[in-house]
């Protein structure tokens, strides 16, 4: 059958044929492959075919090449390499002529496909033409090869990484999108696709951003197009204003007030589409000026890297009041859907970012507007007053909001009971949620809660919660904040007298008929846990009662007749909430006092978790295997009885490379185990560690769970001492090649930076504890030979001087154990190593005790190696 009816068949409405096309589809690939993909290539290009064939033939094409998982997108990279030259020239020369077909869905399909080969071909130095094919076909053609031509360049731009683009090239294709998007250019589909091309392409430009006369140029044009007379257009090009703002900051002075301009005008008269992205635009700078505030503290010489231009300082006096009037904008049912998003809530998203970025002087801007607007018969002024207000709580200091927080506090208590609109309850819970969340708690020197007003709060926001979903949902996440505000008030707090009727309250409320509105059901649970976690010992035995009372909760989600896909999903998310509340109760009773009467529920409560095990959601697992990492804490030695029926989770845990974050708690649950068992683990040991192995090797594991497997070595290697032994051989080599690479790592980017010190961390925190576990231990000869390459890593990961302070805290310590656990062994090797004196020195005189008093410890160690 030829691939045009297989393409038809395999969109058929009728089950069975569309079944029997799939399969063919699949083993003409897995026969052909060549043949497969030259046939799709062949289909997408002929105008002859049905465009439905023709489109899904791009699909297929583009999905042979690209994946969002790492190791089969690696997979798909190398397939598509050992492809013949011959085959490769015939498909590219097939989705090139695709651009110039009368048939918009198949010219865009083939853009796509176009720069997946680039993004696979460009860095191994082939199809090195294709730029310059792409650029002769803007001159001399009809204006939807142009179009089409334009479109892929800016995929282009968002496959290949800018370096292995020429210098040459890339001026070539920022000279062809900006002319594209000259107000010149006749054609709006054109216009369009160069003004996407150009938001793609922004990162390519950072020599043309350098180049005064180059930058003017496409700043004109991208202000230009803000102003075309067609929405899309003008969307577009404010899109780049936003991406401009957070790549190009420091290049924006001489713009500033044009765009200001440009921006005010679109939020205040344009299309709800343009108008977002007109704010979008100040909350980027916003952004950048928060962050460059953060990094240098405010405080700026000569030398900073990036100086702050304070643009929205300058901008208050007329910024704020255009944000005002955007509040104002609300739509009549935004609380209710949860994804909304609108000019009113993009208004004071932003307005909360610049009060974070100009502080205090954000106060008197807003205050009027809220004054004014606070008491309005109309529901829209009220709303507007109260969510103005609450944006900007976080940014000016507490000395500057008390007072009006105060007065404002008594008002909305008032309002969340007797306010007739639903909007402004909504709102008002909120803002209550923020006071507590930013200015209540052990840091705050004059508290806002007292005793005068704890009872009113705690009756207006118990009364709230049998309001409407939306608005009790805000009430719950105002209670877990108030609750939050207690946590280090030791040991009486002004909750525990309300203590049992809060949390009968949130039960109450997760059970309402519609818990499942709004989120109401997860924020009366995790307002729940936050009460517990923050309660203190008084109200330990009404803690105790509870416990029953979840176990049955969670029995019933486990006894469920069949459900449907959706009430499944609702179930799963129950049965995490339910999990993660067991493991705050499990951590705060598991301790003395109340450990014996607690550990009584151990059996019952360990039977649940191993039947959520038995649910295919990765949710519930996750907090399952937490909720257990914390009963093993608890138990400790008597976990033991428990593992022979837990093991096969555990090793289905490690094995679950898809939901990878499973995979990681399981990892941190075996340290928890090891923590409780100590060498009762030992018989399960060779099976963990197998299979721990196998993970870091894999290349289908994500990388975030390497880190904490380095660690889990450490604690199985305390849990078993000298019994490490035969795993040695198999882990140090594994260490050795993982502190190679996290050598070279470091300094590409912040989010390489924290990865590579998470990396280092695991590493030597197995160093740490496999040393310890064989100090004393005639054992301890056959770790000798590795003590030059840990020391070697040490000097190595002090000369980039990038290590964050857990970092620091952990060398030091390994550096201490080495000296203790091998003793005269190391002590000439110490010696002799360039930077462990130094590091020592920097670490005594650290302004964090944790780092010096390890580095105290270490000293100590080292000069009892070296003297024997």
């Amino acid at each position: 059958m030829e691939v045009t009816q297989l393409l038809l068949n395999a969109q058929s409405i009728d089950g069975t044929v569309r079944k029997h096309a799939e399969e063919n589809l699949k083993l003409f690939q897995s026969q052909n492959l060549a043949g497969f993909l030259l046939s799709l290539a062949g289909e997408l290009a002929n105008d002859e075919k049905p465009v439905d064939s023709r489109k899904l033939a791009g699909l297929v094409l583009k999905n042979a090449l690209d994946a969002k998982e790492q190791h089969r997108k690696y997979e798909l990279v190398q397939r598509w390499l050992s492809l013949d030259m011959a085959t490769k020239t015939q498909i590219r020369a097939f989705l090139l002529k695709t651009l110039s077909s009368p048939v918009p869905d198949v010219r865009s399909t083939a853009s796509q496909v176009i720069a997946k080969v680039a993004g696979i071909e460009l860095p191994q130095n082939q199809w090195p033409e294709l730029v310059g094919s792409l650029l002769s076909n803007i001159h001399q053609l009809p204006a939807h090869v142009k179009q089409a031509t334009l479109e892929t360049l800016g995929y282009l731009c968002e496959e290949v990484s800018p370096d292995v683009v020429e210098q040459e090239h890339v001026n070539k294709i920022l000279t062809a999108v900006v002319q594209g998007m000259n107000s010149a250019e006749g054609n709006n589909d054109v216009r369009l696709a160069a003004t996407r091309a150009l938001y793609m392409a922004l990162g390519f430009a950072q020599a043309n951003f350098n180049n005064d006369m180059e930058r003017d140029y496409i700043m004109r044009v991208v202000c230009e197009a803000t102003l075309s007379p067609e929405v899309k257009i003008r969307q577009a090009a404010f899109e780049c204003l936003v991406s401009i703002a957070s790549t190009y900051y420091e290049k924006l002075a001489h713009y500033m007030q044009d765009i200001f301009n440009i921006t005010a005008k679109a939020v205040r008269e344009d299309d709800e589409s343009v108008a977002l992205q007109a704010i979008e635009f100040w909350s980027s700078i916003c952004d950048e000026e928060i962050d460059i505030l953060e990094e240098y503290g405010g405080e700026f010489t000569g030398d900073s890297d990036v100086p702050c231009f304070y643009f929205t300082k300058q901008a208050l006096p007329a910024l704020v009041p255009l944000l005002l009037e955007t509040l104002l904008k609300q739509e009549e049912d935004q609380d209710l859907d949860e994804g909304a998003w609108n000019i009113a809530m993009a208004g004071g998203t932003c307005l909360g970012l610049v009060a974070r970025a100009v502080g205090d002087d954000i106060v008197p801007h807003v205050m009027p507007f809220i004054e004014e607007k606070i008491s309005k018969p109309d529901w829209r002024e009220r709303e507007a007053a109260t969510y103005a207000f609450g944006s900007i709580l976080e940014g000016p200091s507490p000395d500057k909001l008390m007072t009006i927080v105060n007065a404002a506090l008594t008002f909305m208590l008032n309002a969340l009971t007797k306010d007739p609109s639903n909007h402004v309850k909504d709102t008002t819970a909120w803002t209550l949620g923020r006071i507590f969340e930013f200015l209540h708690g052990s840091t705050i020197e004059t508290p806002i809660i007292t005793q005068a007003n704890c009872q009113q709060i705690i009756t207006v926001l118990i009364q709230t919660m049998k309001d409407a979903p939306n608005v009790a949902e805000k009430a719950c996440g105002a209670l877990y904040f108030l609750a939050q505000g207690y946590e280090d008030i030791g040991p009486n707090s002004p909750l525990t007298p309300f203590f049992q009727e809060i949390i009968q309250s949130l039960l109450a409320v997760a059970h309402r008929e519609d818990a499942t509105e709004s989120r109401l059901r997860t924020a009366a649970y995790e307002a729940l846990n936050e009460v517990v976690r923050c309660s203190t010992d008084e109200t330990s035995t009404m803690v105790l009662q509870l416990v029953p009372v979840i176990m049955l909760e969670l029995h019933n989600t486990l006894e469920g007749e069949k459900l449907s896909s959706d009430e499944r999903e609702k179930q799963n998310e129950l049965q995490g909430l339910l999990c993660g509340c067991l493991q705050v109760i499990i951590q705060k009773l598991g301790s003395e006092p109340t450990k014996y009467v607690f550990m009584q529920h151990a059996d019952q409560m360990m039977g649940l978790f191993l039947r959520v095990f038995g649910c295919r959601s990765a949710t519930a697992h996750e907090e399952a295997m937490l909720a257990i990492g914390a009963l093993a804490y608890a138990a400790g030695p008597d976990f033991a009885k428990y593992i022979p029926e837990f093991y096969k989770y555990l090793e289905m845990g490690l094995q679950n490379f898809e939901e990878y974050q499973v995979c990681a708690v399981t990892v941190g649950v075996i340290g928890d185990i090891c923590r409780a068992l100590e060498d009762k683990i030992l018989p399960y040991c060779d099976g963990i560690m197998t299979q721990l192995l196998k993970d870091l090797s894999s290349n289908q594991l994500h990388r975030s769970v390497k880190p904490p497997i380095f660690s889990c070595f450490g604690d199985i290697a305390l849990a078993i001492g000298e019994n490490f032994e035969k795993y040695i051989n198999y882990s140090m080599p594994m260490l050795q090649s993982a502190a190679e690479l996290s050598a070279h790592a470091s300094g590409a980017d912040d989010e390489m930076t924290e990865y590579t010190n998470s990396l280092r961390n695991g590493i030597l925190e197995a160093y740490s504890g496999i040393f310890q576990g064989f100090k004393n231990s005639p054992k301890t000869q056959l770790l000798i030979p590795y003590a030059p390459h840990i020391l070697q890593f040490l000097d190595s990961i002090y000369m980039e001087k990038d290590m964050d302070e857990v970092v620091m805290k952990t060398a030091i310590g390994v550096l201490g154990d080495l000296a203790d656990t091998l003793g005269s062994h190391v002590g000439g090797l110490i010696q002799q190593s360039v930077s462990s004196k130094e590091f020592l020195n920097e670490c005594l005189s650290s302004d964090d005790h944790t780092i010096k008093e390890a580095a105290e410890w270490a000293k100590h160690a080292i000069t009892r190696a070296i003297s024997v």
